[in-house]
């Protein structure tokens, strides 16, 4: 009886137990759960705290500090006697950062006057919520004074720097010009653009959370490293002779456009590069004697007004190109200065009959008087002695079919035909300097190689870079390559064409007191057709020991285009100008 009472009992308080031992097991599954948490939330808050307390305090100084930028001032471009071809210019660049303007329209309205802005374009700029808005660079800095003097918060005046070019037109497709940024965009400021750009700093101001600046806390500066200056070979004065003289023959001539390069053919030093008409560095945007031109034709107009015809044009060079011709034979012995030859005043090639320039014909004539001729039934004759293996053995000798690398963007390479394309009418023709095309920039740099010695130049502006005060940082160095020819076809050649200025087809370019060697050109674009000619005349100075080169190409000029007639004067105009002065 006893037992069963108490088994009664045991049954009554049966759940009590298991509700206390259910209860027990539920806190003990919420504190594990609560403990893990917890373990959980101290480890990431250690992680947080000691692994990743670099990476998030920056990010809460970058939220407290405004950043902008101080432009480092581009490094000048000097000339040989250190005369400033490109500089800078002070000007402001005015931002305003939202946060920070107390009285918007005062803001707007001084904008207004002050920049000679649209309302609207302002409005929309002022009232644009980011951390900084740019309303205008380039700014004059009388006027960033101007607005500096308001003294209306949100608005910064910062010091920037613009482009400057002293001479304006001066070689201006020479030395390029710059961007927005102050990057270079064609020219010598493209190429040496890593060497001129030196290293902005910046301006870091401390905000509250807002965005607004904390009083006396100051400013942190991280100055700019300004850029080194870059030297050139290229002389203010010779450049300026030889513009005044294209442009000159350029409106005489009514011509498509006149180019001038000025070298040194032992060294490669390029001392003045015209391409007439020039543009203006100092607004290049601005097309020369267009008005009203579409906006999807402009750019193709400026990248033909910033085309550097020495470099990038091709064009078929006529008789200068003798001069290879003749050092080719020289070379490969197959033709002396006492070989004759007879010319009707053309020559039979297959079916064609080749005109000479002279349609009556030289008649009897040695290899010398054939070259002071010009006389083209003579050097197809030498092209024929050679035959087309040896001739393209010199072009690939005297470097014709590779680039000269000239430090200058945008050279364009020789157009030849494939040596299994040519046949006798093809080797005709190349041998006179016609159905092939070069640039006037690799025609003086194989000549060079020519009369030099031998010596094959790497033609260029660059010489060195400088630092602060003038120290030189780096003297630029160029490739060259010997043994183009011999020495004594070098002499040869120097003779032949001083033979050719004092009694030749190039004797407009003779000067007294001076022995001169050259050639001249006259040859007709394509399509024949349309009857245009360039014409164009190569010397240099002293015949013997030559110092200085001169091309001048004459494109497309009006009435008469012999070179002998028209370019061979102009080049004698320049001669007469820089000899004096090179040799002081």
């Amino acid at each position: 009886m006893k037992t069963f009472v108490r088994f009664l009992y045991m049954q009554q308080e049966l759940p009590f137990y298991r509700s206390k031992t259910f209860h027990r097991k539920k806190i003990m599954v919420m504190f594990t759960v609560v403990f893990l948490a917890l373990l959980f939330l101290l480890g990431r808050l250690v992680y947080l705290m000691i692994f990743c307390s670099g990476y998030y305090g920056q990010k809460a100084q970058n939220l407290h500090e405004r950043e902008r930028d101080i432009k480092a001032a581009r490094g000048k471009i000097l000339d040989k006697n250190g005369v400033v071809l490109a500089t800078n210019k002070s000007v402001c660049t005015i931002s305003v950062i939202h946060s920070q303007i107390e009285d918007k329209e005062a803001v707007i309205t001084a904008l207004v006057k002050e920049l000679e802005l649209p309302e609207e374009t302002v409005r929309k700029r002022v009232e644009k919520v980011s951390s900084i808005e740019r309303i205008k660079t380039n700014v004059p800095k009388e006027t960033g004074d101007k607005i500096r003097a308001y003294k209306l918060p949100g608005i910064k005046v910062d010091e920037d720097y613009k482009r400057y070019y002293p001479y304006d037109t001066l070689a201006s497709k020479v030395l390029g010009f710059t961007g927005g940024d102050n990057q270079g965009i064609v020219g010598l400021e493209v190429k040496y653009d890593s060497y001129l750009q030196g290293t902005n700093g910046k301006i870091l101001t401390l905000t509250d959370a807002r965005g607004i600046e904390i009083e006396n806390a100051g400013e942190t500066r991280l100055e700019p490293v300004n850029g080194y200056d870059l030297n050139i070979s290229m002389d203010y004065n010779i450049q300026l002779y030889c513009e005044q003289a294209a442009e000159k023959t350029y409106i005489k001539k009514d011509a498509k456009y006149v180019s001038v390069i000025v070298m040194n053919p032992s060294d490669g030093e390029i001392y003045a590069m015209v391409n007439y008409p020039e543009f203006h560095l100092n607004d290049p945007f601005t097309l020369i004697n267009e008005e009203n031109v579409p906006a999807e034709k402009k750019q193709d107009l400026l990248n033909q007004m910033w085309r550097n015809q020495c470099i990038s044009d091709t064009y078929e060079p006529g008789s200068t190109f003798k001069i290879i011709t003749a050092a080719a034979a020289l070379e490969q012995g197959v033709v002396k200065l006492t070989d004759n030859f007879y010319c009707p005043g053309y020559k039979l090639v297959e079916d064609r009959r080749i005109r000479c320039a002279k349609t009556t014909g030289h008649g009897a004539e040695t290899f010398e008087t054939g070259i002071m001729n010009s006389c083209n039934p003579v050097f197809i004759e030498l092209g024929e002695r050679l035959g087309v293996d040896n001739f393209y053995k010199y072009f690939r000798q005297f470097g014709l079919l590779s680039k000269t690398n000239v430090d200058l963007p945008g050279e364009a390479a020789t157009i030849m035909h494939k040596k299994e394309n040519v046949g006798p009418v093809e080797l005709a023709t190349i041998s006179f300097g016609q159905s092939f095309q070069i640039t006037p920039m690799q025609l003086v740099t194989t000549v060079s190689s020519i009369i030099n010695g031998g010596h094959r130049i790497t033609p260029h502006f660059g010489v060195k870079i400088t630092g602060e005060g003038g120290n030189e940082v780096e003297t630029l160095r160029y490739e060259t390559k010997n043994d183009i020819c011999r020495e004594e076809t070098s002499e040869t050649m120097r003779y032949l064409l001083e033979r050719v200025v004092s009694d030749g087809s190039g004797k407009n370019a003779k000067i007294e007191g001076f022995s001169i060697g050259g050639k001249t050109a006259t040859s007709q674009t394509l399509p024949r057709s349309e009857h245009k000619y360039i014409s164009s005349f190569l010397g240099f100075a002293p015949a013997d020991d030559p110092k200085v080169l001169v091309l001048v190409v004459i494109n497309d000029p009006k009435g008469t285009y012999y070179g002998g007639q028209i370019a061979a004067p102009v080049a004698k105009e320049i001669m007469e100008n820089i000899l004096p002065y090179l040799a002081k």
